[in-house]
């Protein structure tokens, strides 16, 4: 029988996956980097792509968890001259509400503030978020010494609104004033890293802090998060025997179909990766599904394609410019290249000259975008499966003809559910 490590499924919290045992893909070279050669970062990732983990390790770097990076390209940290431990304030922004109104959003993030504060057993008056924040960093900071700062989801309260650009902007403007404090106490400050989906620069973040270094496109730095094919087969060799024993096939077919399914991220243009949480999931339970779509597809973006009258094919082999995917503006007027873009279900390919071109990464968001598109025409009525299927698999394969015919059946099958449901009326 080939034994096998534990797959952190799920698992976002870099103690849980060291401490229980769980195989984890050594990525905190990078991390080094990123401290050695600077203080203030931005980094934008689709969702599930190691973004939450990746903030937990900074956490545990620099509160000085030592033993867990034993073995890690990390560990020499720790052993430097002067090495010290730093306070981590660390804001998850996904717990912010933006459901109930103002009133519930302010308490929302005040109460991840206090959260951050009881850490260190720090009394934190409730105020207003930004005052809050600002008093955090400084009084951290005289007790305890220069503080990390680190945002998860910066941009998760506004992507939840886009739907309500009146809201949006009134959310935008508190977040505006509560992003602009952490420059404002610069010097208390020992690191400040920053993650989202998107880089929108009128947002207030991109504007007040202009001495954030972005990194999101940075070659350096395009395979910080997700799998390279090395790092697949270097880390995960075991599993891929198991699961190619388990589905009856040679090990070179199984790693085909992986890379066919979940490959081909990239933040580059040239370096390609595979997205972690499909890969888990896979290699846990040799299925080939689609894993990151079902895990739970953002509701913007399904408005989002619904509301623009996006189609499949209109992205494939799509040419931008090497600056397309932060070009300034709010995020609600941004293109949808790059929109859809920094939501991950486009990547870059190498395009004419030095610019890039876009197509889906895989299979598997090929297979979701066309889902969401089926969804957005035709809803959920059962009596339309049938039709659905044979669209979506038409869309899939690229079968034109087939796309224009499954579509006129579908039409007749709405055209006969209307029909019977006037009827009934």
């Amino acid at each position: 029988m080939i034994q096998t490590q534990k797959l952190p499924v799920g698992i976002q919290t870099f103690d849980d996956i060291r401490n229980g045992g769980y195989l984890y893909v050594d990525k905190t070279k990078y991390l080094i980097n990123l401290i050695d050669k600077g203080k203030v970062y931005f980094l934008s990732r689709p969702r599930r792509f190691g973004k939450s983990l990746t903030i937990s390790t900074f956490d545990a770097l620099f509160s000085g968890k030592k033993e867990l990076f034993k073995g890690l390209s990390a560990e020499e940290f720790f052993e430097r001259p002067g090495y010290k431990a730093h306070p981590v304030i660390r804001l998850d922004m996904s717990r912010a509400v933006t459901s109930d109104g103002r009133g519930e959003f302010l308490e929302s993030v005040m109460d991840v503030l206090e959260r951050c504060a009881k850490r260190y057993g720090l009394p934190l008056k409730r105020t207003s978020p930004s005052r809050m924040l600002a008093r955090l960093i400084v009084e951290l900071c005289d007790a305890k010494g220069q503080v990390a700062v680190l945002v998860d989801e910066y941009d998760k309260p506004i992507l939840d609104l886009l739907h309500s650009p009146e809201r949006a902007e009134e959310i935008r403007g508190i977040l505006r004033d509560f992003y602009t404090q952490i420059k404002a106490e610069d010097a208390s400050t020992r690191f400040v890293f920053l993650t989202g989906i998107s880089k929108f620069s009128k947002m207030g973040v991109f504007s007040a802090m202009n001495n954030l270094e972005d990194i999101s496109m940075q070659k350096h730095y395009a395979t910080m998060l997700g799998y390279t094919e090395e790092e697949l087969l270097g880390n995960f060799d075991n599993h891929i025997d198991k699961a190619a024993d388990d589905m009856k096939i040679s090990k070179e077919e199984l790693i085909s179909e992986i890379k066919y399914y979940y490959d081909g991220f990239s933040f580059d243009g040239e370096s390609r990766l595979y997205n972690p949480f499909s890969t888990l999931r896979f290699l846990k339970d040799p299925k080939f599904d689609n894993y990151w779509f079902e895990s739970g597809t953002p509701s913007f973006i399904a408005r989002y394609m619904k509301d623009k009258k996006l189609t499949v094919e209109q992205f494939r082999g799509y040419e931008v410019s090497r600056e397309f995917a932060f070009a300034p503006g709010e995020i609600e007027t941004a293109t949808a290249a790059s929109f859809l873009y920094q939501s991950g279900y486009l990547s870059l390919r190498p395009g004419v000259l030095d610019d890039f071109s876009l197509d889906y990464p895989n299979h598997e968001v090929l297979t979701a975008m066309s889902a969401l598109l089926v969804g957005n025409i035709f809803g959920d009525n059962d009596e339309l499966n049938n039709a659905r299927s044979r669209l979506r698999e038409s869309l899939v394969t690229q079968n034109h003809e087939g796309v224009k015919d499954d579509t006129a059946r579908a039409i007749t099958e709405i055209s006969v559910d209307l029909a019977r449901k006037n009827t009934l009326t």
